[in-house]
């Protein structure tokens, strides 16, 4: 068993995090770090943790609690003021170490690149302790993206986000009374997500986000132009994942089949009238696009079933 701390616990990407931490047979929770909720026990966050679990302590000891593997659950500023401790497999949930130019790190996030590996495993797998957990946003365009890489030279990609993914912390426009019977943009072409994105393809892309009035799950449509068969480019790049499905043709990808899970569902169309391929990709923005993506590197990197601790089966409704 390897000991698992992480930091941030309460947030949503925390929780989750920690969801999957229980649910692994591999891994044993012993440090709960949030200085929201430090000293309280561990079911005050949710009832249903009761009586097994160390109560939360403040993130700094939590993070020096000796656990082989951290996961950072906190925003940028913080996680860019993180020392990994010695030995420590660290996998971080927040954007501060994910673009290595150093010009674009300070561009977007106001920091200098460090030595962190970029973990999309299907795309860029986690190479050696530190590592840099994909954006939610950027995780599905380049499921969707990244196999056609080589064929295309740009792509649209017009993405839609439940309200989770702009994290626990109040804010105007997070509020019940702005996103329930809404719609909108936002960040329109000035998105952390969008030069992250750019980093893997090789080429920058049109990127607008916008923000469901649903709690989970994310959609991306990536419109590109190619004279190649691009579904058999989809289909040999997933042909051996566990984690991502390419759709028989005519199916559509749903947020509701992923709601809860970490899995991604692919499904690739083309519109005949200006040979356009359209490439969709489906996420839950707290599962395949955060604490599931995770807990698949940490696997990686402490060379443990790629899939252990996830949630890739069942029906739901």
């Amino acid at each position: 068993m390897a000991t698992v701390a992480i930091i941030g616990c309460a947030g949503y990407t925390g929780q989750e995090t920690l969801d999957r931490v229980l649910a692994h047979p591999d891994l044993e929770p012993v440090a709960l770090g949030s200085n929201s909720f430090a000293g309280r026990e561990a079911a005050a966050l949710d009832p249903r943790l009761n009586g097994a679990l160390p109560a939360f302590v403040p993130n700094d000891e939590a993070a020096a609690s000796g656990a082989e593997l951290i996961f950072l659950c906190l925003d940028h500023a913080q996680s860019a003021a993180f020392d990994p401790p010695a030995g420590a497999v660290v996998v971080d949930l927040s954007g501060a170490h994910r673009l290595r130019d150093a010009g674009e790190a300070e561009r977007w996030y106001g920091i200098a690149p460090g030595a962190w590996s970029y973990g999309l495993p299907e795309v860029s797998p986690p190479e050696g302790p530190l590592v840099a957990n994909p954006g939610c946003y950027a995780t599905a365009a380049l499921l969707a993206l990244a196999p056609l890489a080589d064929a295309i030279d740009g792509a649209i990609v017009d993405a839609k986000s439940g309200m989770t993914g702009a994290g626990r912390s109040l804010r105007a426009s997070s509020h019940a009374g702005f996103v329930l019977e809404n719609f909108s943009p936002y960040a329109v072409g000035a998105h952390r997500h969008a030069p992250e994105i750019a980093q893997a393809l090789g080429f920058p892309v049109t990127f607008v986000p916008h923000l469901l009035p649903v709690r989970r799950g994310l959609l991306a449509t990536c419109y590109v132009r190619s004279d190649e068969d691009l579904r058999a480019r989809l289909e040999g790049a997933y042909a051996g994942s566990e984690v991502v499905r390419v759709l028989p043709e005519g199916t559509t990808p749903e947020i509701a089949r992923v709601h809860g899970t970490d899995s991604a569902e692919v499904a690739l169309f083309r519109d005949r009238s200006t040979d356009t391929a359209i490439v969709v990709c489906a996420i839950d923005n707290l599962g395949k696009g955060a604490a599931g993506q995770a807990v698949q590197n940490a696997n990686l990197v402490l060379g443990l079933p790629e899939t252990a601790g996830l949630r890739l089966r069942g029906v739901l409704v």
